[in-house]
């Protein structure tokens, strides 16, 4: 059977495999070598993420994941007293809730290459675009998320993943080298244009091409057509279906 890898996050993982999105990149990227998977989860934080550990990452599963994404923080960084603050969680116990995330995974499987993703920075303008555009031009002043609180929870992500020696894409920073960030990556401040997606697509790529898990060096499922014999085919799945 193909590995799999497991995207786990919130609703930028869920919606990660819509036309451009960096899910169905990376599935294609990994065609007939590695299954991709996707486990997001719209509106979650750490806080609710941690319920869902048992139930996508039971520890008596006979096959765990070979590789899997934690895409968390958009939603914990929502600012208290605004219209998202029941999605806040502190920076310090997002971090420790990644910790828990990390600690689940590798309990499950010690040879599991999990990948830690930050939050992207916001675009506060953008945020107040779309809600003026949802709920009118009075819907509020101030925006519920904004760029200074997704910095402060995407470096608690960086810094855990440093001391966990797990590897990483640093998306807040790595999106903001980009003159014209805000339009260009982001859909509604928050959510992936299809250039934001191939950003995740391309680091994520290259965090697993500089781990153990690079597409190029591994095997296609069953033998490429161009090999099969016409009038002697079994000669060709001899090996790989014995």
């Amino acid at each position: 059977m193909r590995p799999q890898i497991v995207l786990f996050g919130d609703s930028i993982t869920e919606q990660s495999f819509k036309p451009g999105g960096w899910g169905a990149f990376l599935a294609e990227t990994y065609s007939r070598k590695a299954d991709v998977l996707v486990r997001g989860y719209g509106g979650y934080n750490t806080r609710w993420a941690l319920f869902l550990l048992h139930h996508l990452f039971p520890l008596d599963s006979t096959k765990p994941p070979a590789v899997t994404t934690i895409f968390f923080g958009a939603n914990d960084a929502a600012i208290l007293g605004r219209t998202s603050e029941r999605q806040h969680v502190p920076a310090e116990e997002y971090k420790e809730n990644l910790r828990k995330m990390v600690l689940h995974l590798k309990e499950r499987s010690h040879t599991m290459l999990v990948v830690l993703i930050s939050p992207p920075p916001v675009d506060e303008e953008g945020r107040n675009e779309y809600a003026r555009s949802l709920y009118g031009e009075n819907t509020r002043e101030l925006p519920e998320r904004t760029n200074e609180a997704a910095g402060v929870h995407a470096k608690k992500c960086i810094e855990l993943a440093k001391e966990m020696s797990v590897p990483f894409v640093d998306l807040w920073s790595k999106m903001q080298e980009t003159e014209g960030w805000q339009k260009k990556f982001l859909s509604d401040g928050l959510h992936l244009t299809p250039e934001g997606n191939a950003v995740v697509h391309q680091e994520l790529v290259k965090v697993l091409n500089d781990s153990w898990f690079s597409a190029e060096e591994m095997p296609s499922d069953f033998p490429h057509h161009s090999v099969i014999d016409g009038k002697n085919p079994e000669k060709a799945f001899q090996q790989q279906c014995i």
